[in-house]
């Protein structure tokens, strides 16, 4: 029980510890910790569906069609209808987006280079392993 608690209290730590940087980053534009999120799923994989960019936030296509309209209203994306089916509707990011993507995903690379700088190249490669394990087996 006593490993438990440990662990609980160092996973709350690293969870607080990185929300407290992601907002600080956030504030520094006029994004929301929600449309950041879906601009860095949009960034990294491209232009999709609402329902499979729901997938990849975790929340609900409801919750996304909120954040995507927000973003096209701040125009850091659009919806385009997909040929033969104007019913689907991808969404992409705009220029603006694109760029907004560039600097967060810079954000994130330099918190990881910050992160491996405290660890050992072995450390390193079992926390990518564990990483790895965890987001595949556990969520």
């Amino acid at each position: 029980m006593k490993d438990l608690d440990a662990l609980t209290h160092e996973l709350f730590t690293f969870f607080n510890c990185f929300s407290s940087w992601e907002n600080s980053v956030i504030k520094t534009s006029d994004l929301t910790v929600s449309e950041a999120h879906a601009i860095e799923v949009l960034g990294e994989y491209g232009p999709m569906n609402m329902k499979t960019l729901a997938q990849h936030l975790g929340v609900t296509t409801g919750t996304t069609t909120v954040t995507v309209d927000r973003l096209e209203k701040k125009e850091y994306a659009r919806r385009e209808s997909v040929k033969g089916d104007r019913r689907v509707h991808l969404i992409t990011l705009t220029e603006k987006g694109q760029k907004a993507f560039a600097e967060h995903h810079q954000y994130h690379y330099n918190l990881t280079e910050q992160i491996q700088s405290v660890l050992s190249p072995e450390e390193n490669q079992q926390l990518l392993d564990i990483l790895k394990k965890i987001n595949r087996d556990a969520f």
